[in-house]
């Protein structure tokens, strides 16, 4: 079994097995009722999973770019301001799009590693009226955890809709979408939620859906807009289809399925496992002497870790540990790609695999020239697990 290995990226993911048999069905018809109420049953797991039974979930075809664009054409009109929490890659991302949408949009932005500072935002905020404000709750690019609840009541505070980006943090990492008043919360299938990629979601909650109808301009796709998928979903969460364009029917299927799994495990239970294992791997790491990305422990996302290659160590790392079995992925952050490595830990992943990708770590490490004592990075992960 040379060429078995296991996917540890920041998604796609490894998926399990049922969801996998589902995405393996005979090719349905949207208009098929037995497709409709699996449609139907991951409408409504969709609001257990992002804990907001008042909000409205849209599945579509597509990537987390695009939900991102569905959640922000829905919501502002040109000329109006947007102010974007940045903390990375995908921080700069959702600038691109709001301007492409004719925002004025201005950026509260962290260093490199950190969480933008929540003082600087109450600023931006006090100086002039903002539509929306926008935030990446981990950014893939740096494995960053951005205080998004704190970041929501300061935006309510001053009058705006808080739109977070989830798609690597959404079925992983603690979110309540209503309890903690997120306007709108997205993500994709192929992270956190254990399914193909292929799927946007986007969970729209009444003040959000009400800023769409008094949106002054049209959205100018008719495939974003809220208003036209709406009657859509209403129907097939009632089990009966209906037609605007056409889903993607056994991507679905594997999404029902999916999140069928995170609603039977419980969304506590979840968040708990995913911080173990993440600690579990941070514990590894820093006993081999790596320097995480993230400035602290506090920040550092549940989901994946990003850590700096020790000196004398590059990229190579990647594909050396790859031929161990462990499938790693190389940096993203233009101002630092070559400099560090992530580990997607989400999802399927159980201890075992944490362990399997610590000894991986560990030989290709020291194949790199890296200087260690062989074992301490398993052991070190292995006391963490135990006290779980």
């Amino acid at each position: 079994m040379a060429d078995r290995t296991v996917l540890m990226i920041p998604g796609p993911i490894e998926l399990d097995a049922d969801v996998l048999g589902a995405l393996a069905q005979p090719q349905r018809g949207h208009m098929d009722g037995a497709f409709a109420k699996a449609f139907g049953r991951a409408l409504g797991h969709a609001r257990e999973v992002f804990l907001a039974p008042s909000a409205q979930p849209f599945v579509v075809a597509g990537s987390g770019t695009l939900a991102m664009e569905i959640a922000t054409a829905n919501l502002i009109d040109p000329g109006e301001r947007a102010v974007v929490v940045n903390t990375g890659y995908f921080g700069d991302r959702m600038r691109a799009i709001l301007e492409r949408q004719g925002a004025r949009v201005d950026e509260v932005r962290a260093p490199l590693g950190e969480v933008p500072d929540l003082g600087a935002l109450e600023r931006a905020l006090a100086g002039a009226p903002a539509k929306l404000v926008t935030v990446t709750h981990v950014d893939t690019s740096t494995g960053v955890r951005a205080p998004v609840q704190e970041v929501a009541g300061i935006a309510r505070e001053h009058g705006a809709l808080t739109v977070v980006d989830g798609v690597c943090s959404v079925g992983g990492e603690e979110l309540r979408q209503d309890a903690w008043g997120l306007d709108v919360a997205l993500t994709a299938s192929q992270k956190a939620l254990g399914a193909p990629p292929g799927l946007a979601l986007v969970m729209a909650g009444p003040r959000a859906l009400a800023a769409r109808r008094a949106k002054k301009v049209p959205v100018p796709s008719l495939y974003l807009d809220f208003l036209e998928w709406l009657p859509i979903m209403e129907s097939y969460e009632k089990g009966a289809p209906q037609y605007f364009a056409t889903p993607a029917t056994n991507l679905v299927l594997a999404l029902d399925v999916s999140l069928g799994q995170l609603c039977a495990e419980g969304m506590d239970a979840r968040f708990a496992r995913h911080a173990r294992q993440a600690a579990a791997f941070r514990a590894a790491c820093n006993a081999l002497g790596l320097s995480m990305l993230p400035a602290r422990d506090a920040i550092a996302a549940n989901t994946l870790s990003a850590f700096y290659y020790p000196s004398g160590v590059d990229a190579a790392l990647v594909g050396r540990v790859r031929a161990e079995g462990i499938i790693m992925a190389g940096g993203l952050h233009p101002d630092a790609k070559a400099k560090y490595f992530r580990v997607g830990h989400m999802g399927v992943m159980t201890a075992a695999d944490i362990l399997a990708a610590v000894g991986a770590l560990e030989r290709a490490l020291a194949a790199s020239g890296h200087r260690f004592e062989v074992g301490v990075g398993l052991t070190a992960a292995q006391r963490q697990l135990s006290q779980g």
